[in-house]
């Protein structure tokens, strides 16, 4: 039968019900021979017991089954593999499927523009600089010598979803590849031991989601690759991140990308072993369990080997780091927010689906974050304009100064910039909105705000524009806005709409004045009815 235990293996005629054989044998109250296989995805019967007899255990209550061993496939080659993508033909079953439906819902069939000489250039393997093989059950490869006489340019490879497991089987493919630039191993499980890899000088971008991947691994690898620029190992549980020779991770010098998200990751401690690898200039960190971030103090390091001081002091943490990615974590703390100023060159910072970025929960709006954040040019995926910052940092000041009777160190802890923006924007303490005299202050209380109905049970509605004091509490405005649009019968609510921002602010508290809630200077209410 040839199946081994930890070999894997996807069902016959399914190439993406992939799983891991774990039992091969008889099966009591059933004859012949089985194999006992731990789908991927979950999907199974069991847990790998029958008629209360455990034959293996899998990792999940019903993530196992049975199966006959005609039914399963142990793989083909990657030749194999490159001959059935690209230079096999169309099958019956998929050329019907190549239709459209007409107004009258009869099958129009359709035709490939330039389909034949597009297959006649893909099937011309030398000159193929991008391969594709997901999910075709390549489990295995043929000499070095081979592969480079049939695809000898191959620069990007996809091998995702494939049987893959053994890392030699990886490092043959890539000896017959002498200029594979590009490799992406997503979904296949390798085993542990990392062994008869040759040096990989040429790839830099470097996939291995979903892998089930280890950080020790990740050390191993990178005496492979000496030229790596991006990894990617999202999805891979990891939870430490360990390094072999020191507190800090080392080596990687040509690493500008970490993409480390859907981890499990849950302190920052772990993210700060990342801290002196020079070249990092994006750290993708999003879905995991971060709660909090914070920058670290700069110590001199110490020589491993002769305990004397290191003299290359100027090096800063995370000193070129660019982008950082934090959605879709568990931070909450206005400190972790104050603390991303501290990181040198970070321009691009994504905090959404945190608490401290859903005002909804008590989080911070858009405009906050900008006025916290004094380098950030791209925030949530959405870039910070000059006009957006200025407008940004005005109204942050005005809701401080609202908010905030305190003492001024108090205000210097809760708020570290505020003084800053205070004098950066001329503004003096005064409430211009309180007891103003002369038309100059009483203009500079008022906002020009752009009133819009939205609901649908509100009628077609031209919206209108209209100036109202700073002061103007959301209950008021609610009046204001049965007046204006004639909506007495209506129980209404408001939500402010900020430039930049992907969901508009509910106003929900009928107390709170415009510039507490940090409406600016041509803002947008939106009006609906409170079903």
């Amino acid at each position: 039968m040839g199946y081994k235990i930890n070999q894997r293996v996807h069902f016959v005629g399914d190439s993406r019900r992939i799983g891991t054989v774990k039992y091969v044998g008889p099966v009591e109250g059933y004859p012949g021979i089985w194999v006992g296989v731990d789908w991927d995805n979950g999907e199974g019967k069991h847990d790998g017991s029958i008629n209360g007899v455990q034959y293996f255990k899998a990792k999940g209550e019903k993530s196992a089954s049975f199966v006959r061993p005609q039914n399963l496939s142990a793989g083909i080659t990657f030749l194999e593999a490159l001959e059935l993508r690209y230079r096999g033909n169309s099958t019956k079953e998929e050329e019907e499927e190549m239709y459209v439906l007409s107004a009258r819902n009869r099958r129009v069939a359709i035709q490939l523009v330039g389909k034949n000489k597009v297959q006649d250039k893909l099937s011309r393997f030398e000159e193929l600089v991008g391969a594709s093989l997901s999910y075709l059950g390549v489990s295995s490869t043929v000499p070095p010598g081979q592969i480079n006489a049939v695809v000898p340019n191959l620069k990007e490879l996809d091998l995702t979803g494939n049987l893959l497991s053994d890392w030699q089987d990886v490092g043959v493919i890539c000896e017959g590849l002498p200029a594979l630039e590009a490799l992406n191993l997503t979904n296949n499980y390798m085993v542990k031991q990392i062994a008869g890899l040759p040096l990989l000088k040429s790839i830099r971008i470097l996939v291995l989601n979903s892998c089930g991947i280890t950080w020790g691994q990740v050390e191993l690898l990178e005496q492979s690759l000496p030229a790596v620029e991006e990894l990617h190992l999202m999805g891979n549980n990891l939870k430490e991140i360990m390094p072999s020779s020191s507190n800090f991770v080392e080596g990687f010098n040509s690493l500008r990308l970490l993409n480390l998200e859907d981890n499990c990751i849950a302190t920052w401690d772990e993210i700060l072993k990342l801290s002196e690898l020079r070249s990092l200039e994006q750290l993708h960190l999003n879905k995991n369990n971060l709660n909090h971030i914070s920058y670290p103090d700069y110590v001199p390091r110490l020589d491993l080997h002769n305990g004397l001081e290191r003299t290359e002091q100027h090096f800063q943490p995370f000193e070129n780091l660019r982008c950082l990615l934090l959605g879709g974590n568990k931070i909450e703390d206005q400190a972790s927010v104050d603390t991303l100023n501290y990181f040198p060159n970070l321009v691009d910072i994504r905090l959404s689906e945190n608490p401290i970025a859903d005002p909804g929960k008590g989080g911070l709006p858009r405009f906050i974050l900008i006025a916290r954040l004094a380098k950030v040019e791209i925030l949530n995926g959405s870039e910070v304009s000059h006009r957006e910052r200025k407008e940004s940092e005005i109204r942050y000041v005005r809701f401080v100064m609202t908010k905030m009777q305190g003492n001024p160190e108090e205000i210097k802890k809760l708020h570290p910039r505020f003084v800053e923006l205070k004098q950066l924007h001329g503004i003096d303490d005064e409430k211009q909105s309180v007891g103003a005299a002369g038309p100059q202050k009483m203009a500079a209380g008022l906002l020009s705000l752009t009133l819009k109905c939205v609901g649908a049970s509100l009628g077609e509605k031209p919206p209108l524009t209209k100036k109202l004091p700073a002061t103007t509490t959301v209950g008021k405005l609610k009046v204001l806005c049965e007046s204006f649009f004639k909506l007495k019968s209506f129980k209404l609510k408001l939500f402010l709409q900020e430039e930049g921002s992907p969901m508009p602010l509910l106003l929900d508290d009928e107390m709170d004045s415009l510039i507490e809630l940090g409406a600016g200077n041509e803002a947008t209410i939106l009006i609906d009815a409170d079903d």
